[in-house]
């Protein structure tokens, strides 16, 4: 049986990977009480087939210490279990939650300062989140409109083979570090053809951009750097039962250096592992 498990914070699109999950032909329920996953799991495999897709949140945050173990004991039993924890910044959890004029779930009743509550109640949430996170693919959403997440959830439970999967993804530093990437590299100091006007308002993705960047010794010694640090750690990381690595690459604008490496990273690493590759900047246009 495959499950998928949605975690994150309150915010950060459980309720549109749920639709993509169910769009992708699994069972889904919402906000399922961890004290009743064994019990739902064993009900629902006989009644609905063999992709159940559940989410979790805070609101269950007396109980949410249950779930390591009870994952543990679904694959103890043969399940395939895929923990998915969805994560934004804090200012674009406040944005969200002011457009839409929603109340956190930890928010209580105060009304003196709404906003400071708010921050307040969302520190807290991370806080009571932090181990599910921890042992989960943590996506972050905070520059995803809700068709880019659907179409990456997709993406994710179909590369999931049942080892470690790999994901690379450019940004640009100007726009912040993403929240969900386990290593990140910084490429700010190789050639960068915004200087050159016929590549200005290129990409990576273009041949022109990745002819004059093969031309460039620094950026060919910068990728055998990053290829050597993760074909050494890799392999220990599937063995600690990783499910997921996240390597970020940035650049100033996120639209040439980062974008090229990426691309030559992913091509080198498909054939050992399970391969995605995102574009933060250039998917959000």
């Amino acid at each position: 049986m495959e499950i998928v498990l949605i975690t994150g914070m309150s915010g950060s699109g459980k309720s549109i990977a749920l639709r993509a999950l169910e769009d992708a032909g699994y069972y889904c329920v919402d906000n399922l009480p961890p004290e009743l996953l064994l019990s739902f799991v064993a009900l629902e495999h006989t009644h609905h087939g063999n992709r159940l897709a559940i989410a979790m949140d805070v609101r269950s945050a007396t109980s949410l210490p249950l779930v390591p173990s009870k994952l543990q004991e679904l694959r103890r039993q043969g399940c395939a279990v895929h923990s998915i924890f969805l994560d934004a910044t804090t200012g674009t959890l406040v944005r969200r939650f002011s457009e839409t004029r929603r109340r956190h779930p930890l928010s209580g009743d105060r009304q003196d300062d709404g906003r400071l509550a708010l921050v307040q109640a969302i520190e807290l949430e991370r806080e009571l989140l932090a181990e599910l996170r921890e042992q989960a693919q943590v996506i972050d959403t905070s520059n995803l409109r809700g068709s880019q997440l659907q179409a990456y959830i997709k993406d994710l439970i179909g590369t999931d083979k049942g080892g470690l999967s790999l994901v690379f993804q450019s940004f640009a530093f100007k726009h912040g570090v993403p929240v969900d990437a386990d290593y990140v590299f910084d490429v700010r100091m190789l050639p960068n053809p915004h200087y050159e006007n016929d590549l200005r308002d290129l990409t990576g993705l273009d041949a022109p951009v990745a002819d004059f960047l093969k031309q460039q010794p620094e950026v060919d010694v910068m990728e055998q750097h990053i290829a050597v640090f993760l074909e050494h750690w890799l392999p220990a990381m599937a063995r600690n039962h990783r499910s997921y690595v996240t390597v970020a690459i940035g650049c100033t604008g996120g639209q040439h250096r980062s974008v090229y490496l990426v691309e030559r990273l992913a091509v080198r690493f498909a054939s050992q592992w399970p391969t995605l590759r995102r574009h933060r900047e250039l998917d959000g246009r």
